[in-house]
């Protein structure tokens, strides 16, 4: 997968099946970031900058990334370095990335978002199923960016609980604009910033299935392993869905 980005969202993946385990895996919380995460490793730093209140907003380098994780995830366990997995990935350009550069970007943006990822949860992630992945990489992501995961939980949860079932771009823009108030950055972008930044997040929505091509949202049929791990978090990762299972708080 290349840094491009498509206007139009690909196909949705299929529903996993209901098998479950338990989650034990280690995670601290970060004020910084505010989210969850393992502690940093290597080079590969969690933190979103010096200013708590800008909003990240580099998840433009890639989409899901879900084919890339699952390259870096079992180099990892082997490892257990981020750093010697990034040089692995770019000594043998294994994300199939057309530049040097890109390629760096890619493996750059995957570590930092596994490494959110609990040791069970990227334990799970190999042997998954392609929806599992999905949602894991989806939860990656809001974890990883605020911004993400506020117009998760804010937008794409809301409606789906409100029985408002469709997503367009003007609840994207919505957004942007309700929180340009507290995020000064967000009403400094470019127009062609906020488009790329809209068609990255519904592409990332449409690729872990929960968002259809003709904009409706999907509800999430969440595993018994993966409601294991995301409703154990405090609050839980449901949040990030549009799902009524758990007991997301």
């Amino acid at each position: 997968m290349s840094g491009c980005v498509e206007e139009v969202p690909p196909p949705t993946s299929a529903r996993p099946d209901a098998s479950a385990t338990e989650c034990r895996g280690q995670v601290v919380f970060c004020t910084t970031c505010h989210f969850r995460s393992r502690e940093e490793e290597g080079d590969i730093v969690t933190a979103k900058g010096d200013d708590e209140k800008r909003y990240a907003l580099s998840f433009t380098s890639g989409a899901l990334l879900t084919r890339e994780a699952v390259v870096a995830a079992p180099l990892y366990q082997a490892t257990r370095d981020w750093t010697a997995v990034r040089k692995l990935i770019g000594e043998d350009n294994l994300l199939q990335a057309r530049t040097v550069s890109s390629g760096v970007r890619l493996a750059r943006e995957v570590a930092q978002r596994l490494t959110v990822l609990s040791d069970d949860e990227l334990e799970l992630l190999v042997d998954a199923s392609a929806t599992e992945r999905g949602y894991l990489m989806w939860a990656a992501a809001c974890r990883r960016y605020l911004f993400v995961g506020e117009f998760a939980e804010d937008v794409l949860r809301e409606r789906f609980l409100l029985l408002t079932p469709t997503l367009t771009y003007d609840e994207f823009d919505g957004f942007v604009h309700s929180k340009a108030l507290w995020h000064p950055e967000l009403g400094e972008l470019k127009e062609s910033t906020l488009k790329k930044l809209r068609a990255v997040a519904f592409r990332m929505l449409a690729e872990a299935g929960l968002l259809s091509d003709n904009g409706d949202i999907l509800p999430a049929v969440i595993s018994g392993r993966l409601l294991d791990c995301f409703d154990a978090r405090e609050p839980s990762d449901l949040r990030f869905f549009p799902t009524t299972q758990g007991g997301a708080r």
